[in-house]
């Protein structure tokens, strides 16, 4: 009977001390956010994460204005593809932009080289941006009315997924941390107002 209840008691005080240790380290984390904004040495503790949040959302709000237009790889592995017309030409042809976002790695660019060139449409721009061990893949291309607008921009979405797939099924990709897995995501391209200077990366 006794070694039951010193055993409990036991429990109890390392369930204590690792509780105290819990509550230190979120204080030093608290006494951290309390040193890089100003002005919230009096707040309570519910304030200060409020204005870290707050300050947190202007931060991403800032990086937002300061990268618009310029091409910026994000985390998240994605295919965009969307179609508009070209005014130029009275509308009598169209253009696709497409985008693919994923790890840098030399053998995409290989598949993604080969899946472009297997289009039925001229590359008429291309571009790539890196940032860290991410990349951004931007193509416009070019075509007719006539051939069909909506099945040429499912093809482009089909080929550039392709690419993606390939690199998932990969021996390489698989041996990653499953969390990569999670940042998958196909959508569409949502189009900028704004223009940049594109070339060939190939």
């Amino acid at each position: 009977m006794g070694n039951h209840a010193d055993k409990a008691l036991i429990a109890l005080r390392n369930h204590s001390e690792a509780e105290r240790r819990r509550r230190e380290r979120i204080n030093a984390h608290l006494s951290t956010l309390r040193t890089l904004i100003p002005g919230t040495n009096k707040m309570d503790k519910a304030a200060l994460l409020g204005e870290v949040i707050n300050q947190v959302k202007e931060l991403r709000r800032s990086v937002t204005e300061a990268t618009n237009g310029t091409l910026v790889p994000t985390d998240i592995d994605e295919v965009k593809v969307e179609e508009h017309e070209d005014h130029l030409n009275d509308g009598t042809s169209f253009s696709i932009r497409a985008s693919l976002c994923c790890d840098f790695k030399h053998e995409i660019l290989s598949d993604l080289r080969q899946a472009v060139e297997a289009l039925p449409l001229k590359a008429v721009r291309a571009e790539i941006a890196t940032l860290g061990s991410r990349m951004l893949n931007v193509f416009v291309f070019s075509g007719e009315d006539g051939e069909g607008g909506q099945i040429l921009v499912n093809s482009v979405r089909e080929a550039l997924r392709s690419v993606l797939d390939k690199f998932y099924a990969s021996e390489e990709f698989s041996s990653r941390n499953a969390m990569a897995s999670k940042r998958r995501r196909v959508s569409f391209f949502c189009p900028s107002d704004s223009s940049s200077s594109l070339g060939d990366i190939w």
